[in-house]
C-alpha cells in the first residue's frame, strides 16, 4: 500500500513539473508564434457554445437555490430588501467563476486530457515531431487561448442568467420586488466586482487547458492510461481552480468593503 502511494505520488510530482515547463513553453510560443485561426476557432467553439446551455443552466439554478437560502433568513430578520445584493457579491466573485470553470473542467479539460492522451499513445504525437510540427503550437497553443476567453465569457453570462433566477425566486416566492432587488444589486455590486470575476475566469481557463493538455501528452499504458490521465486531470484541475481561488480571493477581497456601511446604514 505504502508503495503504490508513493508511486502515484512520485508520478503526480513529475506530471506537476512537466506541468510547469509546459506552461512556461506554451506562453513563450504565445508573445513569438501565430496561433493557427482554424485550430483556435475550433476550439473556441467546443469550450464555449458547446458548453453554454449546461453552463447557463447551471448558473440559473445556482441563483435560484441561493435566493431561496438567503431570502428566508434574510426576511426573518427584516432585511428581504439586501437579498438582491447579497445574490450579486456572491454570483459575481465567486460562485459563477467557480462554478464555470467546474463545469468546462468537466466537460472540456477532461476532453482535452481523453484526445491528446489518445494522440499520445497511437503515436501520432510522434508523427506531429516528424512532420516537424511542434505538439504544443498545434495542440496546447489553441485550446489555452480558447478556455482563457470563454471561461471569463461564461462568468459573465452566468451572473446574468444567475441574477435572473434569484430575481424570479425573490419575486414569486418572497414577494420582494423588482425594484428593490434591482437597487440592491446596484447598492452592493461594484465595478471591481465585475471585474474580478472575468480575471478569475482566466486564470482558471489557463489551468484547465494547461493540466487538460499535459496530462494528455504525459499518458502512457493505452486505453487504460488514457483513462487514468482523463480522470487525473479532472481531479487535478479542480484541486488547483480551489487552490487559485483561495489565493486570488485573499489578494482581491482583503479588508471590509461597501456591504459594512451600507448593513450600517
Amino acid at each position: 500500500m505504502i508503495k503504490f502511494f508513493s508511486a502515484s505520488l512520485g508520478s503526480w510530482l513529475r506530471r506537476t513539473w512537466a506541468a510547469v515547463l509546459l506552461t512556461g513553453r506554451v506562453f513563450y510560443f504565445l508573445f513569438t508564434r501565430k496561433p493557427d485561426p482554424r485550430l483556435t476557432l475550433d476550439q473556441l467553439m467546443e469550450t464555449g457554445p458547446a458548453s453554454l446551455i449546461i453552463a447557463l443552466f447551471t448558473a440559473l439554478v445556482i441563483g435560484m437555490i441561493f435566493t431561496i437560502q438567503v431570502a428566508r433568513e434574510f426576511q426573518a430578520l427584516g432585511a428581504g430588501s439586501l437579498v438582491g445584493g447579497i445574490l450579486a457579491l456572491s454570483l459575481g466573485r465567486e460562485l459563477c467563476p467557480i462554478m464555470m470553470a467546474i463545469v468546462v473542467a468537466g466537460r472540456v479539460g477532461s476532453a482535452f486530457a481523453a484526445e491528446i492522451g489518445t494522440m499520445k499513445v497511437t503515436e501520432q504525437i510522434d508523427a506531429l515531431y516528424m512532420l516537424k510540427t511542434d505538439p504544443v503550437e498545434y495542440l496546447v497553443m489553441p485550446r489555452l487561448i480558447a478556455c482563457c476567453i470563454m471561461v471569463p465569457a461564461l462568468t459573465i453570462l452566468a451572473l446574468i442568467v444567475g441574477l435572473a433566477g434569484g430575481l424570479v425566486i425573490a419575486q414569486s416566492l418572497y414577494g420582494i420586488a423588482g425594484s428593490v432587488f434591482i437597487d440592491s444589486i446596484k447598492t452592493f455590486l461594484a465595478v471591481w466586482d465585475l471585474i474580478c470575476g472575468p480575471i478569475k475566469g482566466v486564470v482558471f481557463g489557463a489551468l484547465i487547458a494547461i493540466i487538460g493538455c499535459n496530462w494528455g501528452l504525459t499518458t502512457d499504458g493505452g486505453a487504460k492510461g488514457v483513462g487514468q490521465s482523463t480522470t487525473a486531470a479532472v481531479v487535478t484541475t479542480l484541486l488547483a481552480i480551489f487552490v487559485a481561488n483561495f489565493l486570488l480571493t485573499w489578494i482581491m477581497f482583503q479588508g471590509s468593503g461597501q456591504g459594512a456601511s451600507v448593513i450600517g446604514s
